[in-house]
């Protein structure tokens, strides 16, 4: 893919995620209410995509049920603000092994593996505009974690996704992932226009150096879209790489917790801060209806 300026840039806010990062910032949303209101104001502040995940309302732990992905989606469609809702399908691939002795018995408190209509369930339910697509599978982290997902599972949740007129959010960790993304694409199992999401420095996949991140760009189709973003220092600087790239922006307390130095962010300020880097650079944001008409996404 040539390097060249993307000069009409939209912005995607992920929103919560699935982190145990609620106990280190109040501004991060658990309960369905606190995430739609979240992602409303993410929206007003000018993201055209917000990417959702739900959490336990008692524990702020990640969940995968329905009813809150459902309370979450009918709440974001209900306010006085467009914007196109993205829904996580990474949940039920998490698997903790029992340690270097001993892996097997897996860790069944941590453990959460589901089938992949399980998996899509909640999109099922909610029929989001785009959900995720996690293409690999990567040590996670620290300890005896392994984000799992198989060619074979990873094949039929893209089946599904199709077959409900859903469009798949790729979510590429490593140059690996995007090479099987290539394979999904070329089997006729994700249609075009193709979406990828570049997710830079999570340990242990791509790290967020800049010959890194342009690896990854330059092995991106050309006639795809993308955009991409890093978890921590870096966060704040990846919209200007992603912008310069040729890409889109994502930024939200998913990735980063913070606005400057000691500073905890909100969503809202956050998108602010992105979409003041993307102007400044000379690009335009665009808006909801334009993402829907350049990616052919199915409003519901």
């Amino acid at each position: 893919m040539p390097l060249s300026m993307n000069r009409d840039v939209f912005i995607t806010c992920a929103v919560t995620g699935a982190g145990d990062t609620a106990k280190r910032s109040r501004h991060v949303p658990v309960t369905p209410a606190e995430i739609a209101a979240s992602a409303i104001d993410a929206a007003r502040a000018g993201a055209a995509v917000v990417h959702c995940h739900v959490r336990d309302p008692e524990t702020g732990a990640a969940s995968r049920r329905r009813d809150l992905y459902r309370e979450v989606t009918d709440r974001i469609r209900s306010a006085d603000v467009d914007v196109v809702l993205n829904l996580t399908a990474g949940m039920g691939g998490d698997l903790v092994f029992g340690d270097v002795e001993r892996p097997f018995p897996v860790d069944a408190a941590a453990t959460d593996m589901a089938g992949a209509t399980e998996r899509v369930a909640h999109v099922a339910e909610c029929l989001p505009e785009i959900c995720t697509l996690d293409c690999g599978t990567m040590n996670f982290s620290l300890g005896d974690y392994i984000m799992t997902n198989t060619p074979s599972m990873l094949r039929e949740m893209a089946r599904q996704m199709a077959a409900l007129g859903v469009r798949p959010e790729i979510e590429v960790f490593d140059t690996g992932h995007l090479w099987f993304a290539r394979q999904l694409v070329s089997e006729g199992l994700i249609a075009d226009p193709v979406l990828v999401q570049l997710c830079m420095g999570i340990p242990w996949g791509a790290p967020d150096d800049l010959n890194t991140f342009m690896a990854m760009v330059n092995n991106i189709p050309a006639d795809w879209t993308f955009s991409a973003f890093s978890i921590g220092r870096n966060a704040l600087a990846y919209p200007a790489a992603a912008v310069l790239a040729g890409g889109n922006v994502r930024v939200g307390l998913e990735d980063n917790l913070y606005i400057g130095k000691g500073e905890l962010a909100t969503n809202a300020q956050l998108v602010e801060k992105a979409a003041s880097v993307v102007t400044n650079m000379g690009a335009r944001i665009v808006g909801p209806q334009e993402v829907r008409e350049k990616l052919k996404l199915q409003k519901r």
